[in-house]
């Protein structure tokens, strides 16, 4: 083998080991080329080519140096044909007779990934090279339609087999405008969705479809029975004819799908609202028309081709063509997918993010590594099944997430419906949450299930009695794993639905965080179970899990048993906050939302876990507090608070005045929609507390609910003082009055007085 083509190959191996890289997004090496043994490439041939054919596709394949295995459908041991180099020393050597090529070897006859992923690349190379060779012979298949089309026996007598075509699609056409003209009217009263929700607009989509279906199938049907009228015969036209509509058929569908989901120019029954549906239903309808006609021509050339590198060549060229077309649509829907996904979650967490930046970068991916794929198939004995299995994961992947996202919605939507009737229950939306979990886990499962049976047995030679047994074994584990993640999504939204909502409080609405009171007793110890028994659910999903896969979790239970004692060993102080925290709930001490004092702290407690609790101060600070710090705790905000205020008046007030003007406060008070239902029992005055030299000293008191105490206060201080000045009861003052015996002390006095400074102004706080 010469130098330039050994450089040659080592160039091409080294670009398809780049794609794969760049598809995986992950660093590979490639594999040096070893010139002293070519890789042989396997030519499968249906019998029926001409010598001179099968003499250009050898020379073709063989001029890089490799070794050409010459294979029948059917034929067992294999023909070699030697590279042109050992050919043209022939005539000046004694030749050496060829040896066999071993027979063609499965991926998974290879040892070890590296090798299958080596052998693996030595067929794409060989595919790219057969494609790109095979390219110039397409100018070959007009002369080869217009030679199988003279032998048509339809049309022998009246119109051409041609006339007959185009008349029975014109017909069908007709039969199927005519279908949709007059069912407009009756499914234009359908279409029309009852509501912005999902399942309103899932109906109104779903009459659209039918309506859509309808008319493709009947258009079908048309092209059937017409087929069978005017060409009756079984030949070049009739197949075409078949193959054609058959693929119309399918493209018609993509349209229609697309028009189910992305409703273009009706975006009040869109299914997915993408943020460009628009333009991405265009690029739908391309490729609705593109795949059906490439499909299409590549089975007609089969039919009338005269060789196999007729059809090679447009397999590789529009194969080309439409992966560059998947590349730019998945490229250009890339933002427009992350956006979509991340609106499905109101606060998206990091593995939803992840999902929705890297979707689009798989399909790219993916699209480049099913390309490979094909490209590999071509050098393959069983490159139909490849190709199949391509096609079918290209199909799969982008139905499955629809699927998932159309009963995700469908599910929430529901959900919403019957709350809404009903009233949402912490139960009934852990168990929606829980029955949403289960359906996407069932799809994501049938469709792993499904590629799985796709590649098992091309990629590692797996038949299907053995793939049924791995199943098998796979599904206990995944049975166990799965009922236990759907239990901790259903815990998970239980805890959340009974847990109180954690407020802070500011200086501006430091009474109305409690208008709503305080939250229950068993809100409150929800929180700290929430941790534990979630943390048991894990646990033990995961030991359940390694125990169906064969791992000894004996050992496994030991240690965490050993190191669970040593723990309490070395953190007594952890052990005591724990202990003494529980006691603390199962007494029902303090709750959250409750204002307690410690002895050194005070402050309205926050949050409660298991070790400690968080109390926030009125001027705002935090504290955290370990149970085990705690010896007594006083609660200020349990059943009830009496409040005792004092108000000084003259020494000349009206007692009993002031006492009535106190009681028509209190009962009107008591009367107020706004403060009346936090009083328990009325503000009234309870007497003469004090009796001073400046003073007359009367007590008032109130009783109503703990957590407006403060408010109730204030408001009675304001209404108080706004009674009594309308009572004509003079308050208490500072002012001194001097009496004296004669004119002249008073004039002293008075003199003695007015020398006293004025009192000065308090300076303006800073800041």
């Amino acid at each position: 083998m010469d130098d330039a083509a050994v450089g040659w190959t080592r160039v091409r191996r080294f670009v398809v080991w780049l794609l794969f890289v760049l598809a995986f997004s992950a660093v590979a090496s490639t594999p040096p080329v070893r010139a002293q043994s070519p890789s042989s490439v396997v030519l499968t041939l249906r019998g029926d080519e001409t010598p001179e054919t099968i003499r250009k596709m050898v020379d073709a394949l063989s001029g890089s140096g490799r070794q050409v295995e010459i294979r029948l459908d059917g034929a067992a041991p294999p023909a070699v044909a030697p590279a042109p180099a050992a050919a043209a020393t022939s005539s000046t050597k004694p030749q050496r007779p060829v040896p066999a090529a071993p027979p063609e070897r499965s991926m998974a006859d290879d040892e070890g990934f590296q090798g299958q992923l080596n052998m693996l690349v030595d067929r794409i190379v060989g595919g790219l090279d057969y494609g790109s060779m095979a390219i110039p012979s397409i100018v070959q298949l007009p002369t080869d339609w217009e030679q199988a089309w003279e032998h048509n026996t339809n049309g022998r007598s009246g119109p051409s087999a041609g006339w007959r075509g185009f008349g029975i699609v014109c017909l069908a056409l007709a039969v199927g405008f005519a279908f949709r003209i007059v069912s407009t009217v009756w499914f234009a009263r359908r279409r029309q969705p009852a509501g912005p929700e999902f399942t309103p607009r899932l109906i109104a989509s779903g009459w659209g479809l039918l309506q859509d279906v309808a008319t493709i199938m009947l258009a079908l049907v048309t092209v059937r029975l017409a087929r069978n009228a005017w060409l009756p015969e079984s030949d070049l036209a009739m197949l075409a004819l078949t193959t054609a509509s058959n693929g119309a058929a399918i493209g018609a569908l993509y349209v229609a799908i697309g028009r189910f989901l992305l409703a273009p120019g009706k975006p009040e029954r869109r299914l997915m609202p993408l943020p460009r549906a628009e333009r991405h239903y265009r690029s739908v309808v391309i490729y609705a028309v593109l795949t059906p006609l490439v499909v299409t021509s590549i089975m007609l050339a089969q039919r009338v081709g005269s060789g196999p590198l007729p059809v090679t060549g447009l397999i590789t060229l529009t194969g080309f063509v439409l992966t560059l077309f998947k590349l730019w649509f998945f490229n250009d829907i890339r933002r427009d997918l992350t956006v979509l996904i991340l609106s499905g979650s109101p606060e998206p967490g990091y593995l939803r993010r992840l999902i929705a930046i890297g979707a689009g970068w798989f399909y790219i991916a993916l699209t480049i590594v099913l390309w490979l794929v094909s490209c590999a198939a071509a050098m393959m004995s069983n490159g139909g099944r490849w190709t199949e299995a391509a096609a079918l994961t290209e199909l799969a992947i982008v139905l499955i997430p629809i699927l998932v996202i159309g009963v995700s919605n469908l599910l929430n939507c529901r959900a919403a419906r019957r709350h809404a009737i009903v009233g949402a229950t912490p139960l009934s939306q852990a168990g929606s949450a829980a029955l949403r979990a289960a359906a996407v886990g069932v799809i994501w499962a049938a469709g792993f299930f499904i590629l799985a049976r796709l590649w098992a047995g091309l990629l590692l030679g797996v038949t299907s009695s053995e793939f049924a047994m791995v199943m098998r074994q796979i599904a206990g584990v995944a049975v166990f794993a799965f009922a236990g993640w759907v239990a901790l999504v259903f815990l998970h939204r239980f805890f959340d639905g009974y847990a109180p909502q954690r407020v802070t409080i500011g200086p501006a609405d430091e009474d109305a965080v409690h208008e709503d009171g305080v939250p229950t007793r068993l809100a409150t110890v929800l929180p700290v179970l929430r941790g534990v028994v979630l943390g048991a659910v894990l646990g033990l999903t995961v030991l359940i899990v390694l125990s169906r896969l064969g791992v000894d979790i004996g050992p496994l239970l030991a240690g965490f048993g050993i190191l669970g004692l040593a723990i309490s060993f070395g953190s007594q102080a952890l052990v005591r906050d724990i202990v003494s925290g529980l006691f603390f709930m199962l007494e029902d001490a303090f709750r959250v939302g409750e204002y307690v004092d410690t002895g050194r702290l005070k402050g309205t407690v926050e949050k409660i876990s298991l070790r400690s609790m968080q109390l926030r101060h009125q001027s705002g600070q935090i504290h955290t507090v370990p149970f085990g710090q705690v010896s007594s705790l006083t609660n200020a905000s349990r059943d009830w608070a009496t409040v005792k205020f004092n108000v000084r008046l003259d020494h000349s007030a009206d007692i009993e005045q002031a006492r009535k003007a106190i009681k028509k406060t209190g009962i009107a008070l008591m009367e107020d929609p706004e403060f009346g239902p936090h009083f328990i029992s009325p503000l009234k005055m309870q007497g003469v507390a004090d009796i001073t030299d400046s003073a007359i000293v009367i007590r008032l008191k109130f009783t109503g609910k703990p957590n407006q105490a403060s408010m109730l206060q204030r408001e009675a201080l304001k209404r108080v003082y706004r009674a009594l000045n309308e009572a004509r009861v003079p308050f208490a003052s500072n002012a001194v009055t001097v009496r004296g015996g004669d004119q002249g002390a008073q004039a002293s006095a008075a003199a003695a007085i007015s020398t006293v400074p004025p009192p000065t102004p308090l300076a303006p706080a800073a800041g």
